[in-house]
């Protein structure tokens, strides 16, 4: 008994002795480290492999590093890049609203029985989804006293319900069918307009046209894409923007064939900062060139004359990356499908297969524009390539940007034989307006003596 006794006040002396207890510590604190850096690789792993990117830039926060580095004065981004909107140039633009089907939305933006107030083409509307999961959008404004139906409004069976009194307007026709402490009929006369709607590709869309009597009606219809309809392809992310510019440039700069080259050809290694682009010409910096450069053959063509397919463009590009600017290793084929005034389908073809990459462009504002890209791929293309992809896609869309928010629109520019699908692509773009599509000076005209705070 003494033995086990002794043997016993042996062992609690050792492990209640320093040397056992700063030994402890340390193989603890070892042990936490090597905890905390596998969930740090767990997380990396999953963010990479599993989670889509999601990249999303504020007016402000692309195209203004130049203006940044000159400031003496201490100001914000946003502060410069709003004085930079006050002084930029306009131009003679066209219309600033042209005719077609605009994205407002994501289709995960609004679930069964919610509402979205969205602002675009220069009208307030509502959005919403029935709680059978139908999209509607009405104007946003209720008939009785002007009330937001987009603000506080609640969605009740297929009507969307007005905040101020409870005046219900059913979501297929904008019909009011409900006036809660009314005993009488509903006057025949009270709905708000019904804008056509169509939900496909992960986007709910609108119709838009200044005239009247197309405007309930459309003309063409946005196609759906199998692959993303079926849920046979996956879903790999998206980037957003807002865009100081006139809309026009935006879908002008795929019959751009010039710029490619220049503005693209440097690696996106370098990023989107303009002035930090080497370019392989720029004998200053020439011994600083990456590796690593992007060529591109480029061809642009409209529809045929009298082509039922007249609100379609097709833009082909040949793409590879080279090492030492002369081997090619990714190549990828490329075909962009401008369809109307503001979507593109850009279907890439890869070694590890095919991709789609969905664009929208939507006015917010005259020269505000949001666009949307949501990057769909077949399942051979694993999820980091695919997000090299979305990633390389959205820093070389940044280039435009910090072009497009600084230039002005010449409406006769000085080009060269070279650029003649410039000019193609704008007598093509003509046809997106009409009489009375709405032109900056009369809105600028109409929104004096606006408040403004």
């Amino acid at each position: 008994m003494s033995f086990f006794w002794s043997s016993g006040s042996s062992l609690v002396d050792f492990l209640v002795s320093p040397g056992w207890i700063a030994q402890d510590k340390g193989a603890m604190l070892i042990q936490l480290v090597y905890t905390v850096a596998a969930l740090f690789l767990v997380w990396l792993l999953h963010y990479i492999v599993f989670r889509p990117l999601n990249r999303i830039r504020d007016l402000c926060e692309t195209g203004y590093k130049d203006l940044v580095r000159w400031d003496r004065y201490g100001r914000t981004k946003r502060q410069l890049a709003n004085e930079a909107r006050r002084n930029k140039k306009v131009g003679e633009v066209p219309p600033v609203y042209p005719n077609g089907w605009f994205a407002l939305c994501e289709s995960d933006d609004v679930r069964n029985g919610h509402v979205l107030a969205v602002d675009a083409l220069g009208e307030n509307m509502a959005v919403f989804r029935t709680e059978e999961g139908k999209a509607c959008v009405l104007d946003a404004y209720c008939p009785h006293l002007g009330a937001h139906l987009g603000i506080g409004g609640r969605v009740v069976g297929d009507c969307i319900e007005c905040p101020f009194h409870g005046w219900q307007f059913n979501g297929n026709d904008g019909k009011c069918t409900s006036i809660p402490y009314s005993k009488g009929k509903v006057p025949s006369n009270a709905r708000v307009k019904k804008w056509p709607t169509h939900e496909v590709n992960g986007f709910i869309f609108v119709w838009y046209h200044a005239e009247s009597d197309k405007s309930l009606e459309p003309e063409w219809t946005v196609p759906e894409l199998d692959e993303i309809s079926s849920g046979r392809w996956r879903y790999r992310g998206r980037t957003e923007y807002k865009v100081n510019v006139h809309i026009q440039e935006i879908p002008e700069n795929g019959a751009d064939v010039a710029h490619l080259a220049y503005l693209h050809g440097p690696s996106i290694l370098f990023g989107s900062d303009l002035t930090a682009i080497t370019r392989e010409d720029d004998r200053k910096t020439k011994s600083w060139a990456p590796l690593l450069h992007h060529h591109w053959e480029v061809g642009w063509k409209g529809p045929e004359p009298g082509s039922p397919d007249w609100h379609l463009a097709v833009t082909t590009i040949k793409h590879d990356l080279r090492l030492f600017g002369c081997i090619p290793f990714i190549l990828m084929d490329v075909e962009a499908k401008q369809i109307g005034p503001g979507l593109v389908h850009l279907t890439m073809g890869t070694s590890l297969g095919r991709c789609v990459l969905v664009q929208t462009v939507t006015p917010v504002a005259p020269f505000t524009q949001r666009v949307l890209h949501r990057l769909y791929t077949s399942p051979t293309v694993i999820a980091p390539y695919a997000k090299l992809i979305l990633w390389g896609e959205a820093i070389q869309f940044e280039r435009d940007v910090a072009v497009w928010n600084h230039k002005t629109y010449i409406k006769n520019p000085l080009i060269v034989s070279e650029d003649r699908t410039i000019s193609r692509h704008r007598r093509w773009y003509q046809q997106f307006y009409s009489e009375n599509s709405p032109r900056f000076e009369t809105i600028i005209e109409n929104q004096k003596g606006s408040i403004d705070w």
